[in-house]
């Protein structure tokens, strides 16, 4: 039986199978954008597909410290939109 690969949700804190998640990825340059096929070069960030995790990572600020960088309130917007439109 294979294995099914597990990532931890930056807003709840709970493990989730990676396909459920929605993957954030930082690449070599900085930019920061949404992967949807989990598999784009760079660091990565795992959260579930709701709005209630995604307000709890923006308050905490857990994606600027991941990525160890200021993020635009732009790419929370992209985020928020991601999100709704499933």
């Amino acid at each position: 039986m294979k294995k099914i690969p597990q990532r931890t949700c930056i807003g709840c804190n709970t493990q989730k199978n990676k396909k459920d998640l929605i993957r954030i990825v930082k690449d070599k340059d900085g930019n920061i954008s949404i992967d949807r096929t989990g598999k784009a070069n760079g660091r990565g960030a795992y959260i579930c597909d709701s709005i209630e995790c995604l307000e709890k990572a923006i308050k905490s600020k857990k994606l600027e410290r991941t990525f160890e960088t200021k993020i635009s309130e732009e790419i929370y917007e992209n985020l928020r939109g991601v999100i709704i439109d499933k």
